[in-house]
């Protein structure tokens, strides 16, 4: 235990955490008050694993019963954990071993036609039934937008989808593309409130499955098609496109294959909205846990690696919103109906799995109301005259909308 106390006595700066050893023996770190936490070690392997690498073992150890959050529980430790990451990513170890991770980060990021299947499979392919569960009714596994705090996860996701048809000025007769459509939610949402026709494409059997009955249970089949492929594998060209939330499994070594491809299936006089979870400062890495056991392939950008390939494209940049604290409350609210129906997840997998799931869904809410992770959404066209020159017709379709 002495390595790993030295680290957390570097690492807990707020609030105070409490680990038992394995034998029994309570060693205390942080200056007290909250965030307040205790932790059980239940094998002794983990003192030189937290110690090495404990953004990785930490969550393992949690998904295995081999560290047990007591007082506080799980919700509390990361709460902790979160508050004081920049304590433990600044020592000498960490930095070295993060440095690495970015250096090598394309390797882990390769999306081919082959890799980003499966990538996505491994996420989205588990259960239909099991996303039913905490999503709201219309299935957005995405950012919600939230007016007030106090919206339902219902009506954000409804002013979500309001405020991206919004942004994309579509005309009537437009040929709309959306690239990683999910459950069709946004696809079916813009075909009922515009004269338009929808396009959307998933790499996911269970999503495109699900997509399809929906467009047929809602009368859509001739304004909503769905289509199973890869969207570099599409010939436009498309009035309007939109991407919501599925830029972050592109991967940084296929950001100008993106655009270049974004670019041919665009209309010369059309545009495209890009939502992505984005990162404040610089270029980072995926963390490892997240990596290896929930979005493998995944990378959440800096905009400033964004742009740089952006402007390789030739495409415009029309307009860029950056949205902070909306993710956390869609993921407060997600992890809220998980726990309600934590006992029918476990009949469906087992409690690892639970355990594995509410991990990733509590410090992925923490990575936003804590630390650097924010959304950002970027219009895009091809010839500066594509939009009009203010943001008031946005404004006008939204409340008319609304």
């Amino acid at each position: 235990m002495k390595l790993l106390n030295k680290m957390l006595s570097r690492f807990v700066k707020v609030g105070q955490l409490t680990v038992i050893d394995a034998d029994g023996n309570p060693h205390i770190h942080g200056p007290g008050g909250e965030p307040k936490s205790t932790v059980r070690l239940m094998d002794k392997k983990l003192y030189r694993d937290l110690f090495f690498n404990p953004e990785l073992k930490a969550g393992e150890a949690y998904m295995d019963g081999r560290l047990v959050c007591e007082e506080g529980g799980i919700r509390e430790f990361l709460k902790l954990f979160s508050m004081n990451a920049s304590n433990l990513r600044g020592q000498g170890h960490q930095k070295r071993l993060r440095q690495f991770y970015k250096k090598v980060k394309r390797f882990h990021q390769s999306n081919t036609l082959i890799t980003a299947k499966q990538n996505v499979a491994h996420h989205y392919d588990i259960s239909n039934d099991m996303y039913k569960l905490f999503l709201d009714e219309d299935m957005q596994y995405s950012c919600g937008y939230y007016a007030n705090v106090d919206d339902s996860l219902e009506q954000a996701q409804l002013a979500k989808k309001t405020h991206v048809a919004a942004k994309l000025n579509i005309k009537p007769g437009n040929t709309v593309l959306d690239i990683g459509c999910g459950w069709g939610g946004l696809a079916m949402y813009i075909a009922e409130n515009f004269d338009v026709h929808v396009t959307g494409v998933t790499l996911s059997k269970e999503q495109y499955a699900m997509a399809c009955e929906r467009a047929k249970k809602r009368g859509l089949e001739d304004k909503v098609e769905f289509i199973l492929s890869d969207y570099r594998d599409l010939t436009g060209p498309y009035d309007r496109i939109v991407s919501y939330g599925m830029f972050e499994q592109v991967g940084v070594p296929h950001f100008l294959e993106f655009f270049t491809k974004v670019s041919d299936l665009m209309a010369d006089d059309g545009c495209m909205l890009l939502h992505s979870i984005g990162r404040k400062g610089g270029p980072g890495s995926t963390a490892r846990w997240i990596r290896k056991y929930i979005f493998p392939g995944g990378y959440s950008p800096a905009l400033s690696e964004t742009l740089a390939e952006i402007e390789k494209s030739g495409l415009w940049v029309t307009d860029i919103e950056i949205l902070r604290l909306h993710y956390a409350e869609t993921l407060l609210a997600w992890d809220k109906r998980f726990q309600n129906n934590r006992d029918e997840v476990a009949e469906m997998f087992d409690e690892r799995f639970c355990r594995m799931w509410e991990f990733y869904l509590i410090v992925s809410e923490y990575s936003f109301r804590y630390s650097k992770n924010m959304n950002f959404q970027i219009q895009l066209a091809k010839n500066v005259n594509a939009l009009p020159i203010t943001r008031d017709y946005m404004v006008d379709v939204e409340r008319k909308l609304s």
